[in-house]
């Protein structure tokens, strides 16, 4: 039995590794994405016609949402191996600032629909 556990307890730090390298790669990647967005959106008045900047902020608002998914699945597979009120609070801390975050995101999500919405009856109408 022991056994088994010791090998669970590795095979769960490199499942650990590898789904905080994961939440770093779209971390990331999100920040180079926006960056690249944000610089097209500086340097081209197309660009800034066609994409509101705030498009461009909900955009890596849904990146970092995700890298911190990634990393609140690590800490849960951390935890189950040795769960430390280090772990916990870490743990906890990052299930509230994921939850604020998609919060927020959710809130501005819904309120630029409904300025677009109202934008689109403007220009319909």
């Amino acid at each position: 039995m022991e056994h088994t556990r010791m090998v669970l307890h590795d095979l769960a730090e490199w499942v650990v590794l590898l789904v905080d390298c994961m939440a770093v790669t779209v971390a990331v990647a999100g920040s180079i994405i926006t960056f690249i967005a944000g610089a097209r959106w500086l340097c081209s008045a197309a660009y800034r016609a066609q994409t509101p900047i705030r498009t461009i902020w909900i955009w890596y608002a849904r990146w970092l949402v995700a890298a911190l998914t990634f990393l609140l699945a690590a800490d849960i597979i951390e935890t189950t191996i040795a769960p430390t009120y280090e772990d916990l609070i870490r743990l906890g801390v990052i299930a509230l600032i994921r939850t604020f975050l998609n919060y927020f995101l959710d809130k501005d999500l819904q309120e630029f629909q409904t300025l677009q919405r109202e934008a689109e009856e403007r220009h319909g109408a």
